[in-house]
């Protein structure tokens, strides 16, 4: 089976989702991962921008591609979970079959009660929730999202592993094997530095946004956590401010996904190869 990656948006911010698009067609990807529910930084609301919506459905068509997942339905105190609905519509109406949500806040029975209600939602659509384990968020330990997607007991919800946050320090790899298989739908993959910076610091958010590095460049064990996750797609998520000013949106891109390519080929999954020849 050959390994899919996706685009996604935080990798290219800066580009509307049309030229993303023609980005990660041109810089050989498999998917683009928008972001279509507004976070402010910048907006790209396509169930009211009718304009980009169109031309998104045009990019799409002219490169074959497909959304894998759309992003960002937090789960806040005070915001309604309908709230969310016209972005399931556009994300139906993109191909995507997954939306990124992430819990803030310490409520966990709120949380729950919250993340039920995005997957019934979601569910006519033909989408899956898929709750982002942040170790920074409302619910730090990874056993409390595992926690809140058992709960909730939801056929279309799903777990989502950013291999930046699966720092020794907070979590090891064999911890998702408490996790379902059939939770994984698509991974959030990059590298960084092999110890996270404190919790909720400037140089730890300065990271997170800005200086991800490209797959076996940084000190992330990204091998030992894919032998946790099953054969799904990757959308690299890989936001690096320094390199985007010096190679421009796509040549990053390029180079985020050929890196990545690079690393799976004699990292991963062949690995799972001679695992599968010795079985």
């Amino acid at each position: 089976m050959k390994r899919q990656f996706s685009l996604a948006h935080l990798t290219v911010l800066g580009c509307p989702p049309p030229e993303m698009i023609y980005i990660a067609a041109l810089t050989g990807y498999d998917f683009v991962s928008p972001r279509v529910i507004p976070l402010g930084e910048p907006e790209y609301n396509l169930a009211e921008n009718k304009l980009m919506m169109s031309q998104t459905k045009k990019a799409l068509a002219d490169t074959g591609l497909k959304a894998l997942d759309i992003e960002l339905a937090r789960i806040l105190p005070g915001l309604d979970p309908k709230t969310y609905l016209p972005a399931f519509e556009v994300g139906a109406e993109l191909g995507a079959r997954h939306v990124i949500s992430s819990i803030w806040t310490e409520d966990r029975v709120f949380a729950t009660e919250c993340f039920e209600e995005l997957c019934d939602l979601a569910k006519p659509f033909g989408l899956t929730i898929d709750l982002e384990y942040l170790p920074f968020g409302g619910i730090g330990e990874l056993k409390g999202i595992f926690e809140v997607i058992r709960k909730a007991n939801r056929s279309n919800s799903g777990f989502l592993c950013d291999t930046l946050y699966m720092s020794p320090s907070r979590v090891k790899p064999g911890d998702l094997a408490e996790a379902p298989r059939n939770w994984f739908h698509f991974v959030h993959l990059c590298d960084g530095p092999k110890e996270l910076p404190p919790l909720k610091t400037e140089e730890m958010f300065r990271t997170v946004r800005e200086a991800r590095l490209y797959p076996g460049e940084g000190g992330v064990d990204i091998a030992a956590i894919m032998k946790e996750i099953p054969m799904v797609p990757c959308s690299i998520e890989l936001p690096n401010a320094a390199r985007v000013q010096e190679l421009g949106y796509a040549e990053h891109a390029r180079r985020c996904v050929t890196a990545a390519r690079k690393y799976f080929n004699t990292k991963v999954d062949v690995e799972r190869k001679l695992e599968a020849v010795g079985g």
